[in-house]
C-alpha cells in the first residue's frame, strides 16, 4: 500500500479546450472529475467505419505515474472487462495516450443516482417507490453477478466493488440501471489507504465515499462481498428516507468515523405499505457484524423482490425511462446532443471564416462614346428585261443581307415599291403600244 509519507495526490489540472483529440477518441464534453480521474464524453470510430459514444476516464498524472497504482489499475480493468451483464457498465479499452493513462467504458445516457436525487430535490419531484426499488434490485443483480464471476478455469475472480455509491449507479433514459467502476474499485483502495493513514494529505479522495462504507471497510480491514451488501443497504435506506443516512454537519463526527461506528438511524415514516417488511431487510443488510448480514447480494435481492411481489409492485423500465425524460431529463439530452453535433461538425474540418471587406463607394466611369454604325449599302435591283411580261419575270437570286436598322429598312422598302410601280408602268406601256 501507499505509505503515509508518499507525495500527496495532485489536484486535477484544467483541461485543454474541448472538443479535442485524445488518442483515437474525440473528447467533446467534460462530465466531471474526482479524486482519481477526469471524466469525458467522447466519440470513437469503430473498425467498420462507424461511430459510437464512450466515457473516457483520464487517470490523474500523480496516480498514473505511481507504479503500484498503475499495475493494480491495469489488473482490475482487465478483470472488469470480463464482466458482461445487462446491469454492468462494460469496460471497452485501457491504455495510454498523450502520456496519460485512461479507461474507456460504455456510455449510458441519463443520470447517475447522485445527480438524479439532486435534481429531484431541486425540482421538488419525489422519486416513486417502485422506481427506488427497481434501482436497488438491478444494483443487487449487478453485484451478485460480479461476486459470483468465475475465470475460464473455474476459479472465483473474487471481485468486490468497494465503491457502491450513488455516483456509480447509472440510470438511463431507457429505464436501464447499470453499475459502473468495477475497473478501478480495487485500485481505489490504494487511495483510500493513503487517506486513512494521512487524511490531511488526501481528504479529497474520500469525499462522498466514506458515507457508503461498511464499518470493516472504514476501519481498513479486509473486505468481501458483504461490504457491497452494506453499501446497497445504505442506498436503499436513503432512497426510501429521501435523505443521507450519514450526514456531515458542524460539530458532528467526520463521515469516516460515522462509517466505522455504523450507527444506523431509524427509517423515517413515509407511509410505505408493509413498512415492517422493508425495515427488516434494512436491519439485516446494515448489520454492524458482517456475519449477521446477507451472505450475498443475491440473498438480499430475493427479499427485495419478495417484498415488491407482496405489495403488488410491477416495475417497467419503459415507465421509468418515460418518467425520467418527462420529469427531469429533456434539457440535459438537448444540451448534450448540441455539443455532440458541434464536435461532429468540427471533426469534418475547420469552419469557414468570413473576412469582412470594407465598403468602397463605386467609381462613376465616363460614358462610352456612341459609335454610329455606317448605313448599309444601297440595294442594287437587277435590271428587268423590258420585253418580258411581268408573269414571266425570273426571281432574283437570294441575297445574304444583314438586317439593316429601322430607318434604313423604311427607305429600302420605299425604293422597292417605286421600282415595282415602274416595272408595272413599263409593262402597261408596251402592252398598249402593241407590236
Amino acid at each position: 500500500m501507499l505509505s503515509s509519507t508518499s507525495e500527496p495526490l495532485a489536484k486535477p489540472v484544467p483541461s485543454p479546450r474541448l472538443p479535442r483529440k485524445f488518442g483515437h477518441y474525440l473528447l467533446f464534453d467534460r462530465i466531471g472529475a474526482g479524486g482519481m480521474a477526469e471524466i469525458f464524453l467522447a466519440r470513437a470510430r469503430t473498425d467498420l467505419g462507424g461511430q459510437r459514444l464512450v466515457i473516457v476516464k483520464q487517470i490523474l498524472p500523480a496516480l498514473a505515474a505511481h507504479p503500484e497504482f498503475a499495475e493494480m489499475l491495469v489488473h482490475e480493468a482487465k478483470l472488469a472487462a470480463q464482466l458482461d451483464h445487462a446491469n454492468v457498465v462494460q469496460v471497452t479499452d485501457l491504455g495510454r495516450a498523450d502520456g496519460q493513462l485512461y479507461i474507456a467504458m460504455e456510455y449510458v445516457e441519463g443520470f447517475d443516482l447522485n445527480d438524479l436525487l439532486r435534481r429531484c430535490t431541486k425540482e421538488k419531484v419525489p422519486l416513486p417507490l417502485e422506481f427506488a426499488l427497481a434501482i436497488i434490485s438491478d444494483t443487487l443483480r449487478a453485484l451478485d453477478y460480479a461476486h459470483r464471476r468465475m475465470s475460464e478455469d473455474g476459479a472465483p475472480l473474487g471481485i468486490v466493488h468497494r465503491d457502491v455509491s450513488p455516483s456509480n449507479v447509472l440510470v438511463s433514459f431507457d429505464g436501464q440501471i447499470k453499475l459502473c467502476d468495477f475497473g478501478i474499485a480495487h485500485a481505489n483502495a490504494l487511495v483510500e489507504a493513503r487517506s486513512v493513514n494521512a487524511p490531511d494529505q488526501t481528504a479529497e479522495a474520500l469525499r462522498g465515499k466514506a458515507g457508503y462504507m461498511s464499518p470493516e471497510h472504514a476501519r481498513g480491514e479486509h473486505v468481501d462481498a458483504r461490504a457491497d451488501v452494506f453499501a446497497a443497504g445504505i442506498l436503499l435506506w436513503e432512497l426510501i428516507a429521501g435523505k443521507r443516512m450519514y450526514r456531515q454537519r458542524d460539530g458532528s463526527l467526520p463521515l469516516l468515523e460515522q462509517a466505522r461506528r455504523a450507527d444506523v438511524p431509524p427509517l423515517p415514516d413515509k407511509g410505505m405499505p408493509d413498512a415492517p417488511a422493508i425495515e427488516a431487510i434494512l436491519v439485516k443488510a446494515l448489520s454492524k457484524n458482517r456475519e449477521d448480514r446477507y451472505a450475498s447480494a443475491g440473498a438480499m435481492l430475493r427479499d427485495v423482490e419478495r417484498y415488491m411481489s407482496d405489495i403488488g409492485l410491477v416495475v417497467s423500465p419503459i415507465r421509468l425511462g418515460d418518467w425520467l425524460v418527462a420529469s427531469l431529463g429533456s434539457d440535459i439530452v438537448l444540451e448534450r446532443r448540441r455539443r455532440q453535433r458541434a464536435a461532429e461538425a468540427l471533426e469534418l474540418g475547420p469552419p469557414v471564416r468570413l473576412t469582412p471587406v470594407p465598403f468602397r463607394p463605386p467609381t462613376l466611369a465616363a460614358e462610352p462614346a456612341v459609335t454610329v454604325a455606317p448605313e448599309p449599302p444601297a440595294l442594287v435591283v437587277p435590271a428587268i428585261d423590258p420585253i418580258a411580261a411581268p408573269s414571266t419575270l425570273a426571281p432574283a437570286l437570294p441575297l445574304a443581307v444583314t438586317p439593316p436598322s429601322a430607318p434604313a429598312s423604311r427607305r429600302i422598302s420605299m425604293l422597292a415599291s417605286l421600282v415595282g410601280l415602274l416595272a408595272v408602268a413599263l409593262a402597261c406601256f408596251y402592252a398598249l403600244r402593241g407590236p
